[in-house]
């Protein structure tokens, strides 16, 4: 869209300040700002917001304006409601660097200005899509303006096929529940969304056949027009799939096109919506960027103020704030920026399963029909939470409601126990042996003081999920009060000495006589050195107990008797 388009908007109520030659820009995104340099998520063509808070002296309107200029945005808006009326400084900075400047009304939020723009670059891009699929005509109307439902709708209504949209773990986007499909159970919906995920992994990328049971389901994978930052087998950890209740194999060409063409239509939603993502990203990229920074409690609790109705809109009390470490590993490469991104999205789609409506016996979330946001709404619940990325970590904010009549605590707080749920096993799928993703999660905060603390919070959590095996694993804050918050931090060839010395001498003990030494320390240790209890729970005399005890002591050199030694085969089983 271009400028000129705000302007005549009656709803944004925005007034032209400077650079009225320059109403034909084209805007290609929104962002709201007020740190000093906010280039490095500046991509150009964005109008940029800004409070001012930036400004503490005129001489800062020159940088400002210089910075984002160059960074190519289309232009300047500044809001009225903290600073009153924009300062002529940075009116003579635009008009210097040629950049129009627009005021923004009290009256009216960043946020209204921010969902217009996304709705109207949206719109844009599916019209540029129907011109391509014009024979698709009926689908193109009713597509993007109606949701993958509507598009789905047409499917059952004219061909009476029944199919979904689902995540790349499984989770259902849209259905065609309108016309008389039977919705798919969570654990259907997870068993395809692993099969499509090990057939990306092992190079299978196109069309799928799947049975669960007695029906044969057929996959088409939803391409994304955004290009993917990984080779295609790993980007599939992404992709949403459109699953069709029908065997595919032995459609004519005629039908498989349209098939595309319907894919084609589900991926401008998806983009639709990824592009509404765009402005939390930012947000958490610049809350985070303060707390890293070291910035003052002050300026970092407004953010936090602007952030808590966006993100949780209805709200009228501060909420609770928790911080969520997600990163993506391959074995033998290191992390970087691409893995960075796809981290991002894995955890936008943990939190998406993890803090969405609660399910319903037939799979629906329970609140279809009655969300006032109209039946079957499908936008994620992942944009409760805020996620960004550093570099190759994923970061996300995420807003806890505080617990009604008790402001002293929140009322769900997330639990690393049970964040990755149902998504673990489609992710473990696509992940192979070769990849790993780990997260970490900080305690509930109620203020900006406490978000540096939560960060290295979850930073630590994620490391200490990180020493665990398997390709998905997640811990919280509760565990860092343990032991296992050393091991993470142990070097492994200082790991693997240490068990060695301990423990190989047990080992190789046990495989010449069969002595099962290691499975006796063990179960010592369990039993808190109970003599009684341990041979009880092998099945062994208490005088047999003694004396595999004594062996033990005897190839270690160690006293079981003494609380060190019983520390040491602890931590060396333990790191083993």
């Amino acid at each position: 869209m271009r400028l000129r388009a705000l302007l005549e908007s009656g709803t944004l109520g925005l007034r032209l300040l400077g650079g009225a030659e320059e109403l034909d820009r084209t805007v290609r995104g929104v962002m709201t700002t007020d740190l000093r340099d906010p280039s490095r998520y500046l991509s150009g063509g964005e109008l940029v917001l800004t409070g001012l808070a930036w400004r503490h002296a005129p001489e800062d309107s020159e940088s400002f304006v210089r910075i984002v200029a160059e960074a190519g945005v289309a232009a300047l808006a500044a809001g009225e409601a903290e600073l009153g009326p924009v300062p002529e400084d940075l009116v003579a900075a635009c008009a210097r660097h040629r950049l129009p400047l627009f005021s923004v009304s009290e009256s009216v939020a960043f946020a209204t200005i921010t969902e217009h723009i996304v709705r109207q670059v949206s719109g844009e891009r599916a019209g540029d899509l129907a011109a391509v699929v014009d024979r698709h005509r009926r689908l193109m109307t009713g597509g993007p303006a109606g949701g993958p439902g509507a598009v789905l709708d047409l499917l059952g209504n004219d061909l009476d096929l029944h199919a979904w949209v689902l995540s790349a773990t499984g989770r259902e986007i849209a259905g065609s529940a309108r016309t008389g499909a039977p919705a798919l159970a969570p654990e259907v919906r997870e068993t395809l969304a692993s099969a499509r995920l090990d057939a990306v992994r092992t190079g299978r990328l196109g069309a799928q056949r799947v049975t669960v049971g007695d029906t044969v389901y057929s996959l088409f994978p939803v391409h994304s027009a955004t290009p993917a930052p990984l080779d295609a087998r790993r980007a599939g950890l992404g992709q949403w799939v459109l699953a069709v209740a029908a065997d595919a194999s032995d459609w004519p060409a005629e039908r498989r096109e349209l098939l595309d063409g319907v894919t084609q239509l589900i991926a401008v939603e998806r983009d639709r919506r990824d592009a509404g993502r765009s402005v939390r990203r930012r947000l958490a990229g610049e809350i985070l960027d303060l707390v890293r920074s070291g910035a003052p409690a002050a300026e970092t609790a407004a953010r936090l103020r602007a952030a808590g109705p966006l993100l949780l809109p209805g709200t009228s009390t501060a909420p609770y704030w928790q911080i969520v470490v997600a990163s993506v590993e391959w074995e033998g490469e290191t992390p970087g920026e691409a893995t960075g991104r796809l981290a991002r999205g894995l955890l936008e789609e943990v939190l998406a399963r993890r803090t969405g409506a609660p399910e319903g016996a037939d799979g629906l979330p329970e609140s279809a029909g009655t969300d006032p946001t109209g039946p079957g709404d499908e936008d994620d619940a992942a944009d409760r939470a805020a996620v960004t990325q550093v570099g190759a970590e994923a970061l996300a904010l995420v807003p806890l409601p505080v617990r009604a009549g008790d402001e002293e605590h929140a009322s769900a707080e997330l639990d690393a126990a049970d964040l990755v749920g149902p998504a673990g096993a489609p992710l473990a799928a696509g992940l192979g042996a070769e990849g790993r993703l780990t997260l970490g999660v900080s305690a509930a905060v109620h203020s900006a003081e406490g978000l540096r603390g939560a960060l290295e919070e979850a930073r630590h959590a994620r490391r200490v999920a990180a020493a665990r095996p398997g390709p998905v694993n997640a811990a919280g804050h509760q565990e860092l009060a343990s032991h296992v918050l050393l091991l993470p931090f142990v070097p492994d060839d200082v790991r693997r000495a240490f068990t060695a010395r301990l423990l190989d001498p047990l080992r190789v003990y046990d495989r010449r006589h069969r002595a099962e030494l290691i499975p006796t320390l063990e179960a010592f240790l369990d039993s808190d050195g109970s003599w009684t209890r341990c041979a009880a729970r092998l099945h062994l005399h208490v005088n047999t107990l003694r004396y595999r005890v004594g062996r033990i002591e005897q190839l270690t050199g160690r006293d079981l008797s003494r609380l060190e030694d019983k520390l040491d085969f602890f931590l060396a089983l333990r790191m083993s």
